[in-house]
């Protein structure tokens, strides 16, 4: 019998891409989602690609009395990977009431549960804003978290303490926290990819919609950082190499390879990438020339991270495998996909 996964926030950008390495892998996949920044209509693409549908039951898990009646009637679930959150860093600075209470009460309200229900393996989709602004780069996971610039980042580390402490407090539950660096890119297919509401908030999307013509110009976030050409440096990596990490994670937890109940790996390239070097990636692979804007500096944005996933590699043997040159001309494919698809403007 397959074993079945819960993927919260399985119809956004990562989860849905989770979701068909999963399906890939002979896992039955089921999905939660409130639909706060996802469209239902991704399933459709999951299916198209992979040959079969999750099942999708729309439910917001901070509503404990509903994330309750379906684990009642899902007590098969071997592992659930946590995507479900609110994921702006500058949103986040205006709205950090809004943050803390998603984001914590729903990671409270799937742990009490999973203590209910005897469920053992949680993944939990954290980020590499845990570690702030590293003072030694590139980052591994040994180096001392940094105070959160943002309430999101914020979210995330507290999210892993409460984690840590819950393992800690009951051997039967066993948890991974992948810390992500910057993920980009779309599937091969064109099928999914990353379609954020309103304005983006992360850089590609933002280039990409820039150069079909449904943004003026691109707003570049500071010119004057203390790095080679001035702007920001991160680790862009591809969103499918990221998905296939949490196939690995869920497997290790699984076969109880994990070697302590909490482990945390980070997951990145190793390639520190400023956004003026990401914008000439794309324009590259497009043949599309950005205009582009530099404004001033971004609350929460910090000057440079970039990942030592060294550890990932040997423990997981996992690695990425996608050039950034790649991973934009996947997010240009999508972009044009879903525009000419749909007409959204």
């Amino acid at each position: 019998m397959k074993k079945k996964i819960l993927v919260t926030g399985g119809t956004g950008y990562i989860g849905s891409h989770t979701a068909i390495e999963l399906i890939n892998e002979e896992f039955d996949v089921a999905i939660i989602d409130n639909l706060y920044n996802s469209e239902k209509e991704v399933i459709d693409g999951i299916e198209k690609i992979s040959g079969k549908r999750p099942s999708l039951e729309i439910i917001d898990i901070c509503d404990m009395e509903k994330l309750d009646g379906f684990f009642s009637r899902n007590k098969e679930i071997a592992a659930i990977i946590h995507f479900a959150a609110y994921k702006a860093v500058s949103e986040s600075v205006s709205k950090p009431l809004e943050y803390y209470r998603n984001n914590l009460v729903s990671l409270i309200n799937l742990l009490g549960l999973m203590k209910k229900y005897r469920i053992a393996n949680l993944v939990f989709s954290s980020s590499c804003t845990v570690y702030g602004q590293p003072e030694n780069l590139p980052v591994t996971e040994d180096a001392p978290l940094q105070p959160a610039t943002s309430p999101y980042g914020n979210t995330k580390a507290v999210g892993e303490e409460i984690i840590r402490d819950t393992v800690f407090s009951d051997s039967s539950i066993r948890a991974i926290a992948l810390r992500y660096f910057n993920p980009i890119g779309a599937h091969a297919s064109a099928l999914i990819g990353e379609l954020p509401r309103g304005v983006p908030e992360n850089l590609v999307p933002y280039i990409t919609q820039t150069a079909y013509g449904l943004r003026d110009e691109l707003k570049v976030f500071g010119n004057d950082y203390d790095t080679p050409d001035g702007y920001c440096i991160r680790d862009y990596l591809h969103v499918v190499d990221l998905a296939k990490a949490h196939v690995v994670a869920v497997k290790r937890l699984i076969e109880e390879k994990n070697k302590s109940g909490y482990e945390v790996f980070n997951l990145g390239t190793g390639n520190g990438v400023s956004v003026l070097e990401a914008i000439k990636s794309f324009e590259r692979v497009s043949g599309v020339k950005l205009k582009y804007k530099v404004t001033g500096r971004r609350p929460g944005d910090i000057e440079k991270i970039w990942a030592d996933p060294s550890f990932a590699n040997r423990e997981l043997g996992w690695k990425t495998i996608s050039t950034l040159d790649e991973a934009m001309k996947t997010a240009w494919d999508w972009e044009n996909y879903i525009r000419s698809k749909s007409q959204i403007k």
